[in-house]
């Protein structure tokens, strides 16, 4: 099967892809939710908290021990205890046991992503990594996002909302079949040939394994560039998670069904965007363009489009201002998949979902201290402030990124080379 490393991204697809629809069901049914048990704006942010608060310390813990044990028992302990999660969420009879469900989700969803970027960087080469990361990853997650409001919508309206949170642990069960009797690391394969295995593998599996302690990572000043650019960039794509539903239903009146129908469509322009951002990305490599200019080339393009998305708070209807909040998706896509993907271009296969994990700790912190503050500024102002700042957060990103990373290439852990390599250092 010469074509099996895309089965393998297909595989990461799904998880990234239920892995966003898990958490996406509350979104779309916090009208309902809120109004069953109870609760005000500041009480839901607590519960968007609580995912946030666990899923972001468990992105570096979670990436820490796929790492060490594997992507394939990495990722199947990851899906595995999130589905049970969601399945606990049916049984919610008050917010306090809600924001608990919803924390255990958090700690099982922590390590989605570092251990779909570890799959990526084992399977596939250079030339061919930022399509397959777009894919499995960004690609994988807004699918997820797009499927999750028409489908819960469809569902609540005949069985409930907790029949929403029962199929979707059931699902990730199903996943788990899947990912088991498929999964596999390149040079212990049986499916593909010695040519097939030696070409997926042959940067991921070129470089020694290695255990470098976080603090050495952290010292590194790419590493910080990520770490605190992330921390700004992640709360807006939570607040468009979390809140937008809420928005549609506060601001605007839109009943449930009809936010159902509409909040799909920012997360389709990020399914596609995140595809075609890491295709351009792969193209412009083949061409020879170097990997530096061509992954900064396109971070730059997207964050210089994303303060567009501010007129969607003054648009007249809400089908443009859905429009003009799908500018900063679309934006989004080619943004993330080219940033994960620069992870992957400086860091080896041994260490890069340490690193994602890292970089996705500093956006759940920021994104679970944003969800408070958000919370606060709703109930007493408006969404307007909120929707400023998500705007023009993406070019102050873009130039943290620029000072931290003089270029993008891989860079040497050995012991030696982190204390001797001032370049690497600030």
């Amino acid at each position: 099967m010469p074509r099996f490393r895309w089965l393998i991204a297909t595989a990461l697809f799904l998880a990234s892809c239920l892995s966003f629809f898990d958490r996406q069901v509350l979104s779309v049914l916090a009208p309902v939710i809120t109004s069953d048990l109870r609760m005000d704006n500041i009480a839901y942010s607590w519960v968007v908290f609580a995912f946030i608060l666990s899923y972001s310390v468990m992105f570096t813990v979670g990436g820490w021990i796929i790492d060490r044990i594997g992507t394939r028992r990495g990722l199947a302990l990851s899906v595995g205890l999130w589905s049970l999660a969601s399945l606990l969420h049916a049984a919610a009879h008050s917010p306090f046991q809600l924001g608990v469900f919803r924390f255990l989700l958090g700690i099982g969803e922590g390590g989605c992503f570092p251990g779909a970027a570890k799959g990526v960087l084992e399977w596939f080469p250079k030339n061919e990594r930022a399509v397959a990361m777009g894919f499995a990853t960004a690609g994988g997650s807004a699918i997820g996002a797009v499927i999750a409001p028409p489908a819960t919508a469809w569902i609540v309206l005949r069985v409930g909302w907790r029949g929403a949170f029962l199929m979707t642990g059931i699902i990730g069960a199903l996943w788990l079949l899947l990912w088991l009797s498929t999964y596999s690391r390149p040079r212990e394969s049986q499916v593909v040939s010695g040519a097939a295995r030696r070409y997926a593998a042959q940067e991921s599996e070129a470089s020694p394994a290695l255990a470098v302690p976080f603090t050495a990572l952290l010292k590194l000043r790419q590493v910080r560039g990520l770490v605190i650019s992330r921390f700004l960039f992640d709360p807006v794509f939570y607040f468009y998670m979390f809140w937008i539903p809420q928005y549609l239903s506060q601001a605007r009146g839109v009943p449930l069904q009809r936010i159902g129908e509409l909040t799909w469509i920012p997360f389709m322009a990020l399914g596609v965007s995140s595809v075609l951002g890491g295709w351009v990305s792969d193209r412009l490599v083949r061409s020879g363009l170097a990997v530096d200019k061509a992954r900064k080339s396109i971070l730059v393009a997207s964050a210089l489009l994303t303060p567009v998305s501010i007129l969607a708070v003054f648009a007249q209807n809400v089908e443009t201002a859905i429009l003009l909040m799908s500018v900063l998706m679309f934006a989004h896509g080619f943004w993330i998949t080219n940033y994960m993907t620069t992870i992957g271009d400086l860091f080896s296969s041994s260490v890069v979902a340490t690193v994602v994990g890292l970089t996705g700790t500093a956006g759940g912190i920021g994104g679970f201290l944003t969800s408070l503050i958000i919370g606060r500024v709703v109930q007493s102002v408006s969404f307007t402030p909120v929707f400023i700042a998500a705007g023009v957060t993406y070019p102050i990103c873009v130039t943290i990124l620029f000072f931290a990373i003089q270029e993008i290439k891989q860079i040497d852990l050995q012991p030696t080379a982190l204390t001797g390599n001032s370049k690497a250092l600030l």
